[in-house]
């Protein structure tokens, strides 16, 4: 009973870290391209950005904190 316990034990710890290490942040995959003080002018640039071929898509993020707009692309 003690090893069985002490595998599923060590599966569980296992199977938690491998869950924690695939969790990435929602951009972490886009590159912040900008920061502005308003949406409109981080949407401007946003639809300029795809309509020139820098980047294919893109998203304007308001972090409170600073209290600007982030664009991601």
């Amino acid at each position: 009973m003690r090893k069985a316990r002490a595998v599923l034990v060590s599966a569980v710890v296992v199977l938690g870290a491998s869950v924690m290490i695939g969790a990435t942040p929602a951009h972490a995959a886009d590159k912040l391209s900008g920061v502005f003080r308003t949406s409109a002018e981080c949407e401007r640039i946003g639809a300029h950005g795809v309509a020139q071929d820098w980047w294919d898509d893109y998203s304007c993020v308001w972090e409170g904190r600073y209290r600007y707009y982030f664009l991601y692309a």
